[in-house]
This record gives C-alpha cells, structure tokens and sequence, in this order.
C-alpha cells in the first residue's frame, strides 16, 4: 500500500478553515458577582461564559463562520479524524473561489461591526446595569467587571481573521538535525530517526483506512438522497417536485468531481439512474402514476444498492487506486 500516499497527494489537497472573530463573551469570577472566591465551590457553582454583547450584534460574523464551515464539510473527507479535511482536485476550484467570497464578506462584517461597536458597547453597558440591580447586591462591581472586558476599538482587529491554508500530505522520511552538542549527537540522531519512521508508518496505515472510508462516505451518502427524495415524494400532495428530481442530478455530478478514488461501480448506477430516471420532468412525472412509481422503485432499488456497497469492503478498490497512482508516477518520469 506504499503507493497509496503519493497518489493521494496527487488527487488533492488538504484544506484548514479557519474564521476568528470576537465573540463578546466573559467568564464570570464570583468577584464579580459580590461572592468570596474561596467559599464558593466550583464542584457545585459553575459562572460560566456570559454574553457582554446580545447574540445579534455578531450574528452576520458567525453566519459567515458556518456557512464557510458547512462548505469544507459538504466538499470534503475529514483527514486522519478531523485533523484537516481532504478536498479532491476536481472540487479545488469552486470552493476556493467560493471561500474567496465568504472572505469578503467577512471583513465588510468585520469593518461594519467595528463602525458599530461604540453604540453596541453603550447599549450593552445599559442592559447589563439594569439587570446588574436586579441580581446582585453590589451592582457598580459587575457593571464594571461587564465594562472592562471590552477591547479598545483600536486593538479590536487581532481579534479577526479569515484564513484558508492547504497543504499536501506527505510522510516524513527524516528528520534534520542541527547539532547542539556531539556527545549527545547519537541519542539525539537514533530518537528523531525512529520518531520518523513511527510517524511515516502510522500515515501510511491511517492513509488506508481514510481512503476506505471516503468510498463507504459517498455510498452512505447516496442512499441518504434516496431515502430523503422518497420521503418527500411520498409527502408531498402534488407527488413529484422537480426540486427533488434536481437534487438527484446536482449530487450525481457532485458525485463524479468527488469521487477521486474512481468508485466506477457506484457511479455507474447513478449514471443509469440519470438516465433511465432522470430524462422526465417532475410534471410528467405527475402526470403518469406508472412513471411514477417507476421512480420510486429505481430510488428504492439505488438506496438499498449504496447501502450493500457501504457495508462491502472497499480494499480492492483503494488497492486499485494507489496501483493506478503507481502507474501514472511512472509514465510522467
């Protein structure tokens, strides 16, 4: 399975998404609230992180978050358990470019927050007063804990960021060594080569198992659709949407740009799926209750087949997969 890294290196990359903001949020001391630290027990009083600012004045920023979050998950494979995410070549295009756009709009959120932040302080500042009577006995003490907690305007912008790294996998072959002293320089060189060699062996081995279960992720998702456009097809008073006859064609051709591992057995049902399927329109297919359940019987039949091949094991396939990359590294040298 040696071959098996290079051709993945080959396939796509690895993406980190990472969006940063400030979350106008502070951890309560007992201080704060007029308590003695010392008497009050953490095994049964927990303050907890409190908001300085209401949910809204952020909510533009964290949308942003989510959404460019939600689009490395739906284009991608996690990597060696979430440790970045595996975006194959075909998909390298549209979501860079769309992660380009979420960028923007995250730092016109940013300036527009910022432009914001003085009134959002005073507003907050007030609320919490008010509620600050309410609670404790020494109400100016938490006002002015709340009141300290909120950044300078002017150092607000290391609290932002929007950033997007790639980078290729790749196993370390050894380590450099810059000697610090020669008596040491045995131990030192034995304990890093070793530590090399652990940590190549152990991405070749996790290589393997991510591979397989990009393949099972894509048939699980497949029967998923099947599952989802049948329970909306058996609800829905008008029978077909062609909503949902259009779900089926974008995740086919999302199906082919993801499927680096070249699953032809899976695409190929989805491919007859398309056309044996997919040349009605959803209004004939309102029209036919034969072509109807037509339909349902295909989905129905497409379903129960990506679950079979989830569950099958996918060895041969990813054994084919790092052979083909092998042979491909051979005809470009």
């Amino acid at each position: 399975m040696s071959d098996l890294l290079p051709a993945l290196t080959r396939e796509g990359v690895l993406i980190s998404v990472s969006v940063r903001y400030w979350r106008g949020c502070k951890k309560l001391k007992p201080e704060d609230l007029g308590l003695d630290g010392d008497k009050v027990s953490d095994r049964l009083i927990s303050l907890g992180h409190k908001r300085l600012l209401p949910k809204e004045a952020t909510a533009s920023l964290s949308l942003i978050e989510g959404r460019a979050h939600a689009l490395v998950e739906a284009n991608t494979f996690p990597f060696l358990k979430g440790l970045a995410h595996y975006l194959p070549n075909a998909r390298l295009s549209e979501v860079t470019g769309k992660l380009r756009s979420l960028e923007d709009e995250f730092w016109a959120a940013k300036e527009s927050f910022i432009e914001h932040y003085g009134r959002l302080r005073e507003s907050a500042a007030g609320e919490w007063r008010e509620m600050a009577e309410k609670l404790v006995d020494d109400p100016a003490r938490l006002v002015a804990a709340v009141e300290d907690s909120f950044p300078l305007v002017q150092k607000m912008g290391k609290y932002f960021g929007f950033e997007t790294d790639m980078f290729q996998i790749a196993a370390p072959e050894k380590i450099a060594l810059e000697l610090v002293n020669i008596a040491d320089q045995q131990n030192i060189v034995a304990a890093r080569q070793q530590a090399s060699q652990e940590a190549a062996a152990k991405i070749r081995r996790d290589v393997e198992s991510f591979a397989a279960d990009c393949v099972a992720s894509l048939r699980e998702q497949t029967a998923k659709l099947c599952s989802e456009m049948l329970a909306s097809i058996n609800g829905c008073e008008t029978g077909v949407h062609q909503k949902t006859l259009n779900r089926l064609v974008k995740f086919i051709d999302q199906f082919r740009q993801m499927n680096f591992l070249n699953d032809t057995e899976m695409e190929g049902q989805l491919e007859r799926v398309r056309r044996e399927l997919l040349s009605r329109t959803a209004e004939e297919y309102r029209d036919s209750s034969t072509a109807r359940n037509r339909l349902k019987q295909g989905l129905t039949q497409l379903g129960e087949e990506a679950r079979r091949l989830a569950q099958a094991d996918a060895k041969e396939l990813v054994q084919s997969f790092g052979e083909q990359g092998r042979r491909r590294f051979h005809l470009a040298a």
